[in-house]
C-alpha cells in the first residue's frame, strides 16, 4: 500500500476498491448466503487464495446444512477459509433459483 503524507503531516493511503459478489458457500455444518467484496480486478478465487485465514462475508444469512432451515442473518460474518468445502457465486448457479 502506498502511503503519502502532506505539509501538515497527514496521512494519506491508496483506497482499495472493491466489488461485491453474492456467494452460497457451503460449511461443515451449516450454508452461508451473502456477499464477499473482491477487487475489482480480480477474481473470487484471489479473494480466498488470499495470505489471510479468514474470508470476511457481509449481509449473511445461515443455513442448517442442508440449507433448509433458516438459522439466523447478520450484517458481518468471518469464516475460516479451511472450514469452506465448496463456494459457489450466485451468478454461476444454473437450472434452479436459488429459494432461500
Amino acid at each position: 500500500m502506498v502511503t503519502q503524507f502532506d505539509e501538515k503531516g497527514k496521512i494519506f493511503t491508496t483506497i482499495v476498491s472493491k466489488s461485491p459478489v453474492k456467494v452460497l458457500i457451503q460449511l461443515p455444518t451449516n450454508q452461508v448466503q451473502g456477499e464477499i467484496h473482491v477487487r475489482r480486478d480480480g477474481r473470487l478465487k484471489d479473494e480466498l487464495d488470499s495470505a489471510t485465514k479468514y474470508i470476511a462475508v457481509t449481509n449473511a444469512t445461515i443455513f442448517s446444512q442442508d440449507g433448509t432451515k433458516l438459522i439466523t442473518q447478520c450484517k458481518f460474518l468471518s469464516i475460516n477459509n479451511s472450514q469452506i468445502i465448496w463456494i459457489i457465486p450466485e451468478a454461476e448457479i444454473i437450472g434452479e433459483e436459488l429459494q432461500k
